[in-house]
């Protein structure tokens, strides 16, 4: 993989502490706005990364690119990730995907035409700790409830109840706790339970934006409900019941360090099967090697589940009334 990194913020940051366990991605640029030349002149020199464009049309024209990661705010996902596909590149989109579902297809469609792969960066679904989970959900016999809460008082918030409206707390931009948190438990739950028969979104809606909520999935059997707040904070944390027992997963579900399984009258079993300390690093190994042999099967199925995910996106913000972007 030849990447280009659209964006120079903190998820980048954190992504080029991993990248380099990973030597078959080559760095080959990276792309933000003039104001972020000094920053991105350091991430060069640091990680030795060979090109620096501000100019996102003059990096996606660069023939040595053949992957373009997309990390840049949630408003800015379905733009650029058209652009790259009409470029030709494969593309690696940050969660959430698109801010609804008419963007992804459009992105999905393009994608197919282009024969080029395109997938959400979304951890927790390459996690050898979640691969491993999901394989033990039988043993818990027929699941009842599962409660995801991923909640963590921001410090923006202070700055957005006195007026000054953040990329986190404004629609227009896609934020919102639903987007930058309850994502997270989203996939968590599609990923093990497919998609819900019913939707509904219970928010704290402040000048439009949710700064906290609660997203009830109803299964056939079992119901799921999945919090998350940036106006105040608990710990975070999921558990799944069964008749049989229960898993307990301690900390945000896109990092998944551990968890502890407790079946009926045993003691609990703590498992840790991750294979990296970097929550991103599983992914990234995968993408790479999707790219590599370019098995569009496999991005396929990776779409559907980030299409179900969308949906899911969709029903909430409907029936809470909230309008991005």
């Amino acid at each position: 993989m030849k990447l280009a990194i659209f964006g120079a913020g903190m998820i980048v940051k954190d992504f080029l502490t991993m990248i380099h366990d990973i030597p078959e991605v080559e760095l080959t640029a990276i792309m933000g706005t003039p104001k972020d030349l000094s920053t991105m002149e350091e991430l060069q020199k640091t990680n030795q990364i060979k090109k620096i464009y501000t100019d996102a049309k003059e990096c996606l024209a660069d023939p040595e690119i053949d992957t373009v990661y997309v990390a840049l705010p949630n408003f800015l996902h379905y733009q650029f990730a058209k652009m790259a596909l009409e470029a030709g590149k494969n593309v690696i989109c940050e969660k959430p995907f698109t801010l609804n579902s008419i963007q992804l297809v459009e992105l999905k469609k393009l994608a197919e035409a282009k024969n080029l792969i395109l997938v959400e960066a979304i951890t927790n679904q390459y996690l050898s700790n979640y691969q491993s989970l999901k394989q033990a959900l039988p043993e818990l016999g027929s699941l009842k409830v599962i409660e995801c809460n991923y909640s963590q008082y921001s410090h923006r918030y202070d700055a957005f109840l006195a007026g000054k409206i953040l990329p986190v707390f404004d629609p227009k931009k896609g934020g919102g706790a639903l987007m930058d948190l309850n994502i997270y438990n989203i996939h968590f739950v599609i990923g093990l339970m497919g998609a819900p028969k019913a939707v509904h979104y219970y928010a704290n809606v402040t000048r439009g934006i949710d700064t906290s909520g609660i997203l009830v999935l109803d299964y056939p059997g079992t119901k799921v409900v999945c919090i998350a707040a940036k106006d105040c904070s608990a710990q975070v944390t999921s558990t799944i019941q069964g008749n049989k027992g229960s898993i307990v997963v301690d900390g945000p579900t896109n990092v998944m360090k551990d968890y502890s399984e407790q079946l009926n009258g045993a003691e609990s079993e703590q498992v840790d099967k991750k294979i990296h300390s970097h929550r991103m690093y599983e992914e990234f190994k995968t993408f790479n090697q999707m790219i590599k042999q370019h098995d569009m099967k496999a991005a396929k199925e990776r779409m559907q589940h980030s299409m179900t995910v969308m949906n899911v996106v969709d029903a909430a913000l409907k029936d809470s009334g909230i309008k991005l972007g």
